[in-house]
């Protein structure tokens, strides 16, 4: 019987189509970031699960791949929890990995430091359009830089990462966490409750306002706490911050970065204020953003200031901000509407007979690449007129029979 060859569940296999987009796309993006004097590193896939566990990932810590221990090491009994027969875990994001990075290697790197991270993360949760187990982001940080300046810089870079790739019109969304904080101790909430309220308010796309006070009100200060944070939320804007309505400096900082953002964006993209903007993780420390674009209901990008995590690692602690791309978002957008930018070079077929030399074959075919061409060394078909409709249709648009042809022919258009 043979064996299933589907994927496991939530991951997907990438066909060359796709993988030729995906390429491009990763390409350019990295060009940005490399031009904008950030720097590509690489860290494990794997991490220690006691760091993971530790991390304040908020809800992705559910969504833990955790990998059993080996040998000895592994004492299995009935009560045993997940420490006790585990103690490796998949990456979930990259922020951690480059807070533990940065720790062990700040010696040997340039401060302040601007990271590249572009790779895969895992995380355990239900599959679904647009959201897989196994994903890509690709991530721009700064670490030893407590200035709004960073932020600005971080926004206007991944902005025009993404206007390189042919992403115009979104909309960047910024809060505070430390203006969100205030406004939730002002409801009556303790200093312990911070982060539980802020969990729930961040599933306020999903589930709604009602959604929302609905789990507040099952906090121990009620209904009451929770209807005057959220209207709290939905009254703050950028006029009372212009005011002085929001005093002390994550308001001026705040302000400062929309101003600076909005003159940069040259009218390409729009950054507005959310007060409700949260983001799930427990290590946002200042500043918070995220990417909205056209109808999809979800950000193509997100990030923020988290200046506490890099000392869990080290005695002295690093300020740091981050900003990630989720790349399976953007394909997944770019391809449903063809949004796709240029190529990577003119593809042509070099056809040949087994009764050509080989070597001559691919010295041909070494000749124009050096021309400029993507060329293909692919043996001819008798039915070679149905064999050239199958080339076109695999994206080829030129084609040259070895040993006939004198120059390229455009397959599909007129070569007089």
């Amino acid at each position: 019987m043979a064996k299933n060859s589907n994927p496991v569940r939530g991951t997907r296999d990438i066909l060359p189509d796709e993988m030729e987009i995906r390429d491009r796309l990763e390409s350019k993006i990295l060009d940005t970031y490399v031009k904008h004097g950030f720097q590509r590193i690489e860290t494990p896939a794997l991490e220690s699960l006691d760091l993971l566990l530790d991390s304040e990932g908020g809800e992705n810590l559910k969504m833990l791949f955790t990998i059993l221990k080996r040998g000895e090491k592994l004492d299995l009994h009935s009560e045993a929890s997940v420490t006790d027969i585990c103690d490796i875990g998949l990456r979930y994001d990259l922020t951690l990995p480059l807070s533990r990075f940065y720790s062990n290697n700040q010696q040997k790197l340039s401060m302040p430091f601007k990271s590249i991270q572009i790779g895969n993360v895992y995380r355990a949760e239900r599959p679904q359009k647009g959201r897989f187990r196994s994903f890509k982001q690709c991530d721009i940080d700064i670490i030893g830089d407590d200035s709004w300046q960073a932020e600005v810089e971080l926004i206007d870079t991944t902005a025009k990462a993404l206007n390189q790739i042919g992403f115009d019109d979104f909309t960047v969304k910024i809060n505070d966490r430390r203006i969100l904080s205030g406004m939730i101790l002002g409801a009556g909430y303790s200093e312990n409750d911070i982060s539980q309220v802020s969990i729930i308010l961040d599933k306020k796309d999903k589930i709604g306002k009602d959604g929302v006070l609905a789990e507040l009100s099952q906090l121990s200060q009620g209904i009451t706490a929770a209807e005057k944070l959220v209207s709290a939320t939905e009254s703050l804007n950028v006029e009372k911050l212009r005011s002085g309505e929001i005093a002390g400096g994550a308001a001026e900082d705040l302000l400062s970065t929309i101003e600076t953002v909005e003159k940069l964006s040259g009218g390409k993209y729009e950054i507005v204020f959310d007060p409700t903007l949260v983001r799930g993780m427990g290590y946002y420390t200042g500043m918070i953003f995220e990417i909205s674009y056209g109808p999809y209901g979800y950000s193509v990008a997100g990030g923020g200031r988290y200046d506490g995590l890099i000392g869990k690692f080290s005695k002295d602690s690093s300020p740091a901000v981050g900003f990630s791309i989720g790349f399976e978002r953007i394909v997944g957008i770019m391809m449903e509407e063809e949004k796709f930018v240029g190529n990577n070079g003119k593809k042509l077929a070099l056809l040949y007979d087994l009764n050509d030399e080989f070597v001559n074959v691919i010295e041909k075919a070494d000749e124009l690449r050096n021309s400029g061409y993507c060329v293909s060394v692919i043996k001819a078909k008798k039915k070679l007129g149905k064999q050239i409709g199958q080339l076109e249709t695999a994206g080829f648009e030129y084609l040259w029979v070895y040993g006939r042809d004198e120059k390229e022919l455009k397959i599909g258009g007129n070569n007089e």
